[in-house]
């Protein structure tokens, strides 16, 4: 009786132990090479190796980081954060040169943004596919119209559209963090890491529950992040917090291989937001309650 209640007591620690579900999830980095205010002493290249360093470290797959080539015609020697992510085995993929936003140009003029973007991709990545698309800002067209036109000239030019289904916003964290480590605010710089935390948990449950409210299941995500100087200090976090939540890394194309990436958006008078955000509003269904914005907090920190 004793031995057996010592083996249902170790069956159940173990138990308990596991995460609650598993889950899969591809990180994907936007706006390469550069975003966001740098703090005192930190340079481009040191977000990329920092960035890379903790991507290795979690022994995470390919990881995508979508580029916007002006950056680089604006400072060239920005150029080296390209050529780490690639030496690194990280694959490159379309972000439209000017990180356009559909909603306020043509089709048309998207379409030469897209373009202009090629050359520099195709002589990063000669031999290796750089045929995703991801749209800035997460806008895929204001009107009918235009997103069709611009979804069937991304198809006839051979490009996959990167979806997204969990993003927090994780760019606005890195000009407080600019402002306060310019100030030597490390009480700041704390409050900000706790913000980070809170946002990027809220977002895996939300996103968790957005899947199981459309498909009734959990699909395998797309994690939004940006290459910023606050991803230094907050990645190993976060990669600990997925850890916890249950999830493991696989690449892109493995995340949008799930079924659910092939669900039609529609009807919409406007399609902006995560996949996810898209399908709640098409099909009318209540959004999961939200954490309160702490974007004021973050524009007012540090000032």
């Amino acid at each position: 009786m004793k031995a057996t209640l010592i083996v249902w007591t170790m069956v159940f620690a173990v138990f308990c132990a596991l995460p609650a579900r598993a889950q899969q999830v591809a990180l994907t980095f936007d706006d390469l090479p550069s975003h966001g205010p740098l703090p005192p002493g930190m340079t481009r290249a040191d977000v990329a190796n920092r960035i890379i360093e903790t991507l290795r470290q979690w022994k995470a797959p390919e990881v995508f980081g979508f580029v916007n080539g002006k950056l680089v015609e604006s400072e060239p020697a920005d150029a080296v954060v390209l050529k780490l992510w690639r030496a690194a085995g990280f694959p490159l993929g379309n972000h439209a040169f000017s990180h356009m936003d559909l909603h306020t140009n043509t089709a048309e003029a998207f379409q030469a943004d897209v373009d202009a973007n090629e050359r520099l991709l195709e002589s990063l990545m000669p031999s290796a596919d750089w045929r995703w698309f991801r749209y800035p800002f997460l806008r895929e067209g204001d009107n009918p119209q235009k997103k069709q036109a611009v979804a069937a000239y991304l198809a006839q030019k051979g490009y996959k559209v990167a979806q997204v289904t969990l993003s927090f916003g994780d760019y606005a964290w890195n000009a407080p963090y600019a402002r306060c480590a310019a100030k030597n605010d490390t009480q700041g710089i704390e409050t900000l890491k706790a913000l980070y935390s809170k946002a990027a948990a809220d977002s895996l449950r939300v996103g968790r529950e957005m899947s199981q409210t459309i498909f009734g299941r959990d699909i395998k995500h797309v994690m939004l992040l940006h290459i910023g100087a606050f991803e230094t200090v907050m990645l190993p976090r976060l990669m600990e917090l997925l850890k916890q939540e249950g999830f493991t890394i696989i690449t892109l194309p493995e995340a949008e291989s799930d079924p659910a990436y092939k669900t039609e958006v529609a009807p919409l008078a406007s399609w902006n937001g995560t996949l996810l955000d898209q399908l709640l509003q098409a099909k009318k269904l209540k959004p999961p309650a939200r954490g309160a914005s702490v974007f004021p907090t973050l524009d007012a920190l540090c000032r």
